[in-house]
């Protein structure tokens, strides 16, 4: 049987995870995750339950058999109350995972608003239908498309632009560089842990399919992208194997090398087997696809170059004898809707991304902080205890993040007590609702 955590999920073997408890009190209850996932369906406490029960009803679930190995840190309090309804080793860190997502959120919307939207420019110089120039620069919005890229180009096309002598993508990585050096290789080529820049399109993510033959024979590869595909180099390995034979397929990354090798079997009367890889070069992969883009609506392109941004994206300049004036825009979607990709679907890449907003609204000459720095100020003037958690990054890829029951639980309050608090609320899962919790 496929493994789904290889091909849609994180390697959460390698992860602590937090189980949230929900409850429902008349005050509110806001509640912090455990240490493990429990998989098994369990008898249901019901819908709601008496704050006097709560501690027979966890440690009827933390004392079960299997858990004997297992750690857990629990804080549970009412919204309106600073005392606890249950604790239990709630100021010990543990490895968070994704829950540092809460934390990188909440900065984002204190500092950004709701209503931030992060804007794409696109300049020119040249008089149509003739373009000496034409440039995109990047401003790490993770929401960007071939869709935004195709109205980009049928905006100039009715502007009356038939050609472009050199197409720009000024483009850039975080202060980490291409990958943060926390996180692991074995993320790296797969989808959520694609590399974060501030061109970034589809997601800097590339499907890939398996599909099975005759018996004996290589699985057949299918790409979703042809750009992308061709940054990776496949070492086929895997066959096809007789009907009902059990799931073995895996595939692993070289280091250093734009390999991937597939090593396994997939039953000849299986379904399709589907996996999201992470697009080895961003910067160029943007560039190709915007060049096929633009041609595709009529737009020759003589030239084609990536340009790396300078240190602070809004400030650059086109150093040129022309005038240089904008010819068209992107925009994301409000702050308060890409909230919700990335608490509800658990986006790595739209997390790391907000990161880069933070860091950008926030640098100046006086001033030089970082995405991380900047979280860490908003939430201490939030009132939560910078010494309460450890940031390495904005996603929660990173084994390096650590936090306390007691720092989620302090953010969530304190959060709920901001005017914007049905806007960060509204971005959380819902337990078997809504979102990947």
């Amino acid at each position: 049987m496929p493994n789904p955590l290889h091909r849609w999920g994180k390697p959460i073997t390698l992860l602590l995870l937090w189980l949230a408890v929900q409850l429902v009190i008349k005050q509110g209850v806001m509640a912090t995750p455990a240490a493990v996932e429990v998989v098994e369906e369990r008898k249901s406490f019901g819908d709601k339950i008496c704050p006097a029960d709560l501690t027979t009803a966890i440690d009827a679930i933390i004392s079960r058999p299997e858990f004997m190995r297992s750690r857990w840190g629990i804080l549970i309090q009412p919204l309106a109350d600073s005392a606890p309804l249950y604790s239990l080793e709630s100021e010990r860190f543990f490895i968070p995972a994704s829950n540092i997502k809460l934390f990188t959120t909440a900065a984002a919307l204190r500092q950004l608003g709701e209503q931030y939207r992060i804007r794409t420019p696109v300049y020119g110089t040249g008089t149509s239908p003739y373009l000496t120039s034409l440039r995109i620069v990047g401003q790490a919005d993770p929401s960007l498309t071939n869709t935004q890229l195709t109205d980009v180009a049928q905006q100039l096309k009715r502007q009356g632009v038939t050609w472009v002598q050199q197409l720009i993508v000024e483009d850039g990585y975080t202060p980490y560089g291409i990958i943060n050096p926390t996180w692991e290789w074995s993320d790296s080529y797969l989808y959520y842990g694609a590399s974060v820049n501030r061109l970034i399109l589809n997601q800097n993510t590339v499907g890939l399919t398996l599909l099975p033959q005759q018996p004996g024979k290589p699985l057949r590869v299918s790409w979703s992208d042809g750009v992308a595909a061709k940054q990776w180099r496949v070492d086929n390995r895997a066959v096809t194997g007789k009907a009902g034979i059990p799931y073995s397929v895996e595939i692993m990354g070289v280091l250093g090398e734009p390999v991937l090798v597939i090593n396994g079997q997939l039953a000849a009367d299986a379904a399709p087997d589907f996996w999201g890889l992470a697009v080895r070069d961003p910067a160029h992969y943007f560039l190709e696809s915007f060049r096929r883009i633009l041609e595709a609506e009529g737009i020759a392109v003589l030239k084609a170059l990536v340009k790396e941004s300078s240190a602070n994206v809004n400030n650059t300049q086109i150093t040129n004898t022309e005038t240089t004036r904008e010819l068209a825009a992107v925009e994301s979607l409000p702050l308060a809707l890409l909230l919700k990709e990335i608490n509800q679907q658990s986006n790595n890449l739209y997390a790391e991304a907000l990161l880069h907003q933070l860091e950008t609204e926030e640098r100046s000459e006086s001033s030089p902080k970082f995405g991380l720095g900047a979280v860490q100020q908003s939430l201490t003037e939030l009132g939560v205890d910078p010494k309460s958690y450890s940031m390495a990054d904005g996603s929660g890829l990173s084994r390096h993040n650590l936090a306390s029951p007691f720092a989620i639980a302090q953010t969530l309050r304190l959060m709920a007590q901001t005017p914007l608090a049905q806007v960060y609320r509204e971005s959380l899962a819902t337990a078997e609702v809504s979102g990947t919790l």
